[in-house]
């Protein structure tokens, strides 16, 4: 008798990482033409400091754009500012945030967990439910693992693991390369931003994802 074939691995897409914002305008007028760019999942709303009134103010502003162009709205921080605010999550980052906010904010939101400095912190994490894990963010000092070191973390979570993994990439090669390593979803932001033309720079990182997908050794 022939083994049961595994499964195909579902088409990974994108996850997109604001600019630290402190007043939404510009960024509500230009998401309708970014979700319509490219295929993302989620937006990762990042937000500069301020008191949870006004914060809870950009959240709102930005949430019903975000879910009209089919794509969650996820905050970095601010858990406690999630619901208030009608956001679908939050990224945590760290064991400690995790253990604090995850069970706060399922079933009903999304939280998902970066600041996994190893295996072991990645695995405890997926244990505990986070619904992704995130890979290749830059700590505290901006230094982050090379990118063949987070494609190899990527592999390795993607063959052993049930929850999504996520990648975090800077570059278009990276989104490429992270989509054949097995990311689920490729975390896209900074070079997006800084783009001559934001949507085809999104555009052209749909294209990556899609080429690395098809690139990969297991589908």
């Amino acid at each position: 008798m022939n083994a049961k074939p595994a499964p195909s691995r579902p088409a990974p897409r994108l996850y997109l990482a604001t600019p630290v914002t402190a007043d939404p305008a510009a960024l509500v007028a230009a998401l309708p033409k970014l979700l319509a760019a490219a295929d993302i999942a989620a937006v990762l709303l990042r937000l500069e400091p301020s008191d949870p009134r006004t914060l809870t103010s950009r959240i709102k502003a930005v949430a019903p754009v975000v879910q009209a162009g089919g794509a969650a709205l996820l905050v970095e921080g601010h858990a406690d500012l999630v619901a208030r605010g009608g956001a679908d999550g939050a990224h945590l980052s760290g064991l400690k945030d995790m253990q604090e906010w995850l069970p706060q904010l399922q079933p009903s939101r999304i939280a998902g967990v970066g600041g996994l400095e190893t295996r072991h912190d990645s695995m405890i994490a997926g244990e505990a439910g986070a619904d992704y894990v995130l890979f290749g963010e830059p700590g505290a000092d901006g230094t982050r693992p090379s990118a063949e070191a987070i494609a190899e973390r990527l592999d390795w979570w993607a063959e052993l693991f049930e929850p999504p993994c996520v990648g975090y990439a800077t570059s278009r090669d990276e989104v490429h390369q992270f989509a054949t390593a097995g990311a689920d979803f490729v975390l896209v932001g900074d070079f997006i931003w800084s783009a001559d033309v934001p949507t085809a720079a999104l555009a052209d990182a749909g294209e990556a994802l899609r080429q690395g997908f098809a690139a990969a050794p297991r589908q």
